[in-house]
Parts: structure tokens; C-alpha cells; sequence
């Protein structure tokens, strides 16, 4: 059988998503903890890696096991294998053409920011900390040039693979509620870094270090080493991975809630 799983997970204390020798990853404990629920090796394929200190609402993976198992034996005995850090939010057999990369019409990430004059405590790691004041008129203006299908060279990072950096940016959006700031990206794909490229680059909009036209600027260069900083993983979360209807993969309401 081919199984679709829901995951989600604090990227605090995880060295990313994919599996690397020595090191404590989201990818080791998911496979380790499916291989005691299927009493077999397990092995999953994931939508998208994430890299250190990256959280997720709802990745999406799949796996092919021969263990007879309900959906409901793979969650709750996932869950009882797994670290508080990580969770299986839904389970489900899907058709064996399924295929948790290649099946995806697009992603969504949101990027949470704390912007005031004293660095979190409770929040540590699942922000990013701005001291400085953010005006997020600019940067809602900044953000309506990078809307579409471009070539984002400039946002993506230097050993990126991808073999092409166009993708079609669907949504940027930047709200404010109180002392937290938001931005909300959703393409069709995205590049290595590109969220937190476009974060830092929006961000130093928002400081008056820059005028929003840069953004523009920027993506007609092509060039990263032109590029602003890249902002930090702490406050980066892929909300939710896209997938045509007959693939049955749900939208969660904690992942709507985001939206």
C-alpha cells in the first residue's frame, strides 16, 4: 500500500528535514518511527526538505509499506514513537500513482516576525526578532513587484540546484497584528532560501533602509550577490502543501487557520 501522511513539527532542535548521518533530523524520526508501527524498514518521500530551525504546520509525505495496519494504528502508533517535537496530524491510504513531491500544484509558507524592542523569551525560536520598527506599507508595496512568474535568481541561495529559478509567485502578502508581523508567500515551487531572502529583503524595506523599488530592482538583476540578507529560520513555517483534489490530501483547519 501507498500511505499519505500529514507532519507537523518544531525545526528548533531538528538539523532539518533530511536525513543526515549523525545528526537528529525530522526525516530520522518519522522513519523510525513508522518502522515500529510496520515492524518493517520504512522509508518516506517527502513534499519539500525544510532546512535547520524551519517549522511545518502540514508536510506532506508518503510511504509504501506491506504492513497490514489501519490508518488509524499508523497514527496514533507513529505518535506514541515520535518526540514532542514532531506529529502525525492525519493518515491515509492513497492510490499507488501518488507521489508527495511530483503531485503538488503549489506550497505555502508564512513568515512570522516579532518586531519590538525586547528579544522573545516563550517565543524564542518560532520567530524572528526585528527591534527595529517595520512600516509595512512599503513593504506591501515591495511585495506587489515580486507577484507573478519571474526569474528569482536574486532570492534564491548560491548552491541552490534547481535547475531553473523561474516560479510563479502566486501570493506575498505582509499584515501586521500588534507586535507581530507577517508575511504569507504561495507559488507553485520555490527555491532554496527563496522565502527568507524575500523575508530579509521586505524587512529591511520596512526599516527605511531601503525604498520598495529595490525589490524591484533586485529581481530584474538576477544576481543573489546583490541580494539583501537572508533572514533567519526561527520564524519560517511551511503552512501548507497543494495537491489537486482526487489526490485526498486535506486541508487542515490548524493550516487554514494560518490563513
Amino acid at each position: 500500500m501507498r500511505i499519505a501522511a500529514i507532519v507537523e513539527y518544531d525545526g528548533s532542535r531538528f538539523c532539518g528535514w533530511q536525513l543526515q548521518q549523525g545528526d537528529r533530523t525530522v526525516q530520522g524520526c518519522v522513519e523510525q518511527a513508522l518502522s515500529k508501527v510496520g515492524d518493517e524498514t520504512v522509508h518516506v518521500t517527502v513534499a519539500g526538505r525544510t532546512d535547520a530551525g524551519v517549522h511545518a504546520c502540514a508536510q506532506v509525505i508518503h510511504f509504501d509499506s506491506g504492513a497490514r495496519r489501519s490508518d488509524y494504528e499508523w497514527l496514533r502508533g507513529g505518535n506514541s514513537n515520535l518526540p514532542r517535537d514532531v506529529a502525525l496530524l492525519w493518515v491515509g491510504e492513497v492510490d499507488a500513482s501518488f507521489h508527495a513531491r511530483f503531485s503538488t500544484t503549489g506550497r505555502r509558507y508564512r513568515y512570522a516576525i516579532l518586531n519590538r524592542a525586547v528579544r522573545p523569551t516563550y517565543l524564542a525560536g518560532r520567530v524572528t526578532w526585528e527591534y527595529r520598527p517595520l512600516d509595512i506599507a512599503p513593504m506591501q508595496q515591495a511585495s506587489r513587484y515580486l507577484i507573478g512568474t519571474h526569474d528569482f535568481s536574486s532570492f534564491r541561495a548560491v548552491q541552490c540546484q534547481a535547475k531553473s529559478p523561474v516560479r510563479e509567485l502566486r501570493r506575498l502578502s505582509v499584515t501586521r497584528q500588534g507586535e507581530l508581523v507577517f508575511i504569507e508567500a504561495s507559488a507553485n515551487g520555490f527555491l532554496h532560501h527563496m522565502v527568507r531572502n524575500i523575508a530579509g529583503v521586505l524587512m529591511a524595506i520596512g526599516a527605511g533602509e531601503q525604498h520598495p523599488q529595490w525589490a524591484q530592482a533586485l529581481l530584474a538583476a538576477r544576481d543573489r550577490t546583490v541580494g539583501g540578507i537572508t533572514a533567519p529560520a526561527d520564524g519560517l513555517y511551511l503552512a501548507a502543501v497543494d495537491y489537486p483534489e482526487h489526490c485526498a490530501i486535506p486541508l487542515l483547519s490548524s493550516t487554514l487557520a494560518l490563513w
